[in-house]
């Protein structure tokens, strides 16, 4: 099932054949869904190709860290949260965000209603699921401004459920809360039968500790090649174009990531429904990185007590080398 999407894209495209590619690699941070649909559009729609550039799109999954692809040489770009991205950098992997599609934080802990839980005070002594690789961070940061420990030894603290990447641990009630993003693991628990009314949500955008998510990043020493700096420049123009489109034809996007899913695991029903829910994530966003929300997110990662996520401002960690050329225009 393909889309049109101007008569101009298509002129670019033409003209663009005489030309060859250069080559671009991009990791995704989890499967194929609409997470990322403003890649597979742009990949879809010839966005990629009008720039002159042949885009290899690598879904993830439980077992790739997007960090270690990178690290090994297995993609030019990827699909990283914030966070991760930052610890890395502290820890000797030189990652620098070039762009930032995604303005807001679709991160929240889904609780049960009915054991009592109604605002964050009364997440201590409950047993939480937390994602980890990466994705437990922004927990561990929001943990400690509410002053509560996370060994679940002591009165008070919380008993972290190391959770998979399913609602299982809340459905079988192993744990009072789960980790869940607002455009898919929600939407899960509530197709098992779960009425919302059932839940409490704590968005973490809400609680003001929201971190940045879905990021691009580089390896450092790539953006002192001046050819590198340039394809760069056109990928992230032409994904953002992607997004923008994705957010204004959110079913027809949600149609064209099904086509790429490889694995036939999802469903038209849940990709139309997450597409809807990332575009109120993307919008507001042109691509460039907001060094307020940057900042807010540094801070939020500093602030791990006696265990922070990063010890340091970082420095170097953004660029807007890259948005500024793609965007000159």
């Amino acid at each position: 099932m393909k889309y049109t999407l101007t008569a101009a894209s298509a002129l670019a495209l033409m003209a663009s054949q005489a030309l060859a590619a250069d080559d671009v690699t991009l990791q995704l941070k989890w499967v194929t869904q609409a997470q990322f649909a403003g890649y597979y559009v742009a990949l879809d729609q010839g966005l990629y190709e009008a720039e002159d550039l042949n885009v290899t799109i690598m879904p993830g999954g439980p077992d790739i860290a997007p960090t270690q692809v990178i690290a090994g040489g297995g993609a030019d770009v990827i699909v990283e949260w914030m966070p991760a991205a930052l610890a890395a950098r502290e820890n000797g992997l030189p990652l620098v965000n070039i762009a930032q599609p995604f303005k807001s934080s679709g991160m929240m802990l889904t609780c049960w209603a009915d054991v009592g839980i109604k605002d964050p005070a009364d997440l201590a002594n409950r047993t939480l699921g937390v994602w980890f690789f990466g994705n437990e961070y922004p927990f561990l940061s929001w943990m400690s401004s509410l002053g509560i420990k996370t060994d679940g030894k002591a009165e008070g603290s919380v008993e972290v459920l190391k959770q998979g990447f399913n609602v299982d641990p809340l459905l079988q009630r192993q744990a009072d809360c789960i980790s869940t993003m607002t455009y898919n693991e929600y939407w899960q628990v509530i197709d098992s039968g779960v009425a919302p009314e059932e839940l409490v949500t704590f968005k973490y955008q809400d609680q003001g500790v929201a971190t940045m998510e879905d990021g691009l990043y580089v390896l450092e020493d790539k953006l002192s090649d001046e050819a590198f700096v340039d394809k760069m420049a056109r990928f992230v123009k032409a994904s953002m174009a992607g997004w923008k489109w994705a957010e204004e034809h959110p079913e027809e996007a949600a149609m064209i990531v099904l086509d790429y899913d490889e694995t036939g695991a999802q469903t038209e029903e849940h990709q139309i429904r997450m597409m809807g829910e990332v575009a109120k994530l993307t919008a507001g966003s042109d691509g460039s990185l907001d060094e307020a929300d940057y900042q807010r997110t540094v801070d939020t990662l500093l602030a791990g007590g006696s265990d922070p996520v990063i010890t340091k401002q970082p420095e170097g960690a953004f660029t807007d080398a890259i948005t500024d050329k793609a965007f000159m225009n």
